[in-house]
């Protein structure tokens, strides 16, 4: 791993590589919060590409800004259509704000600007808190630098500096810099070995490999330009940690004196026999060295996202004529408490003003409106979430059970008032369950509920997926969107009846698995046995949830667990 500093000397070098031609490599993927961190980058971005200002795209930017549209005044004082110029026509770069709340529509048309090839470059700033929360892979694939600057310390930013002679000769440079044939294949054996998947990435590096290339100097790609194509493009994107050895046969090593065994303690000896390793082994040395410090952690959090059927924090999303945020609107018809935009339908209806002035008789005055031109507004409501904690209360374990769930809770219901979540709480112990918390918001009355939960008896864990399965029933008819998170240890001793039948008891668990499958409930299970208990990993697919075993969890990491499985916006 690197130290801060070196990372940041190293977006200091992808930034001048960017800045050497941006358009073929797509863009630059910023994973930052708003600080002084960020506003380094983007000053440094400036600086690199001498302007002093980048068109920023909102998550809700209409059409007609990104593309061009009809200039409603202009064309009603000209009597003809009028076009304006989009953002994305212009080519360049430009910068996508809160890029983790992007929609899959403005993706989709952004990503479709970028495989047109016209010159143009995104700046993605994401804020996401949380792994599994930011950009969609549908745009952040297509932009060949990722950089995340969570763990720089502002007192490791320093200024970056840029040599705009040596940045004017590399792309001067850049068309004529080739590369061996092999260099690709390398690069591939790399992402392979890092969980690449994605061809994209590997001719991203192959392109920055190129850029380095030409900032040095060179017309050919050398060894070292594709280590450091393979540290800014491939080591970001790694899924899993990468083995040393190259993914085909290799002969077996030949035996060695003692002394060659030894590794060298002198450091230009070690400098020297890095230099001297085959060059897959090089390329998966240097991914390494850049590996993301949290890998482990990130990995964890995306295989639990992946798994669920999570919504967004906020909720399902329905589309209305009345209230909620607007987007675009539709064709349609007046009444039924529709409402008109009167600016869509203008547009609709403004490029036909002169035909229809000439074959209307006798000839009106004013605007011609037709049944055709008529757009109505739309708005998209977002619906509150409710998650279900149910908690296995029974056995000698409850207490320390229980104390995670409120623990748990507790941390979800401070940040329910930003995100409109509510958490509800059923406990299943003995013969039955109970649901000890409706859904709530208010922290006063959770914490006054949870004081004094009871424990102990039996372990009756299709009744707490049924109370569960009501609960979500009943939320969701109040239109809200039921998440579900078990805890328990996977023992079922005590059936739907109430008696103490374990094969009973593990099939009606079961079948209350398959109904929450079947109403579409995300759900997570997680393990709170010592070890992971058998069969309850069964029982999670077949609830169609995400199945994470936490034996000694706490509050927080508990909390962390439901909030990567079950991702919010």
């Amino acid at each position: 791993m690197t130290t801060a500093q070196d990372r940041w000397a190293s977006f200091n070098l992808a930034i001048a590589l960017f800045a050497i031609d941006p358009a073929p490599l797509g863009g630059i993927w910023l994973r930052a919060r708003v600080g002084p961190v960020r506003d380094r980058i983007i000053q440094a971005l400036n600086t690199a590409l001498e302007t002093d200002f980048f068109p920023r795209l909102h998550p809700n930017i209409s059409d007609e800004a990104l593309f061009g549209g009809l200039d409603l005044s202009a064309t009603l004082v000209t009597g003809r259509p009028i076009q304006t110029e989009g953002l994305l026509n212009k080519g360049g770069t430009v910068i996508l704000t809160m890029a983790e709340r992007a929609e899959s529509a403005l993706l989709a048309r952004l990503a479709g600007a970028l495989d047109a090839e016209t010159g143009l470059s995104i700046i993605a700033l994401d804020e996401a808190a949380e792994e599994g929360e930011g950009l969609r892979h549908s745009l952040s694939d297509r932009l060949g630098l990722h950089l995340q600057l969570d763990a720089i310390p502002q007192s490791a930013a320093q200024e970056m500096e840029f040599d705009g002679t040596a940045l004017a000769e590399a792309r001067a440079r850049l068309p004529h810099v080739r590369h061996a044939p092999d260099d690709y294949r390398d690069l591939c054996l790399v992402a392979e070995a890092l969980g690449v998947t994605s061809l994209r990435a590997v001719q991203h590096a192959l392109r920055l490999a190129r850029h380095s290339a030409a900032l040095i100097g060179s017309d050919q790609v050398e060894q070292a330009d594709l280590q450091l194509a393979v540290e800014l493009a491939l080591a970001p994107r790694a899924t899993q940690i990468p083995e040393t050895a190259p993914p085909e046969q290799s002969p077996p090593p030949q035996p060695q004196e003692p002394e060659a065994q030894q590794s060298p303690s002198d450091p230009e000896d070690r400098q020297k026999e890095g230099e001297d390793l085959p060059p897959f082994e090089a390329l998966i040395e240097a991914a390494k060295a850049m590996l993301p410090p949290d890998l482990l952690a990130r990995l964890a959090a995306q295989r639990a996202a992946r798994q669920s059927k999570g919504s967004a924090g906020t909720g399902n999303r329905k589309k209305g004529n009345h209230r909620g945020r607007p987007v675009a609107s539709r064709s349609g018809e007046l009444g039924g408490g529709a409402r008109i935009d009167l600016m869509a339908t203008l547009r609709s209806a403004a490029p036909w003003q002169g035909l229809r002035a000439q074959t209307t008789a006798p000839k009106p005055r004013g605007l011609h409106i037709r049944k055709s031109d008529i757009r109505v507004k739309q708005f998209e409501q977002s619906s509150d979430r409710v998650i279900i904690f149910v908690v296995d209360a029974s056995g000698s374990s409850a207490m320390s059970r229980m104390a995670e769930a409120k623990g748990a809770i507790e941390l979800m219901l401070a940040e329910a008032y930003a995100r409109r979540d509510h958490v509800a709480l059923v406990a299943f112990r003995g013969a039955g369950a109970d649901i000890l918390l409706n859904p709530t918001r208010s922290l006063v009355q959770t914490k006054r509920r949870l004081q004094d939960l009871p424990g102990g008896g039996g372990t009756p864990l299709a009744a707490g997926l049924k109370s569960a399965l009501d609960l979500a029933v009943l939320t969701s008819g109040k239109g809200m969107t039921p998440s579900i998170a078990v805890l328990t240890d996977g023992r079922a001793n005590v059936s739907l009846d109430g008696s103490v039948n374990r094969a009973q008891a593990g099939e009606d668990a079961n079948s209350m698995a398959k109904a929450l499958r079947g109403r579409g409930v995300p759900a997570i299970v997680i393990d709170t046995g010592q070890r992971p208990t058998r069969g309850l990993d069964d029982l999670a697919k077949v609830m169609g949830a995400a199945y994470v075993p936490l034996p000694r969890a706490d509050a927080k990491s508990l909390s962390a667990a439901v909030e990567a499985a079950l991702p919010s916006a």
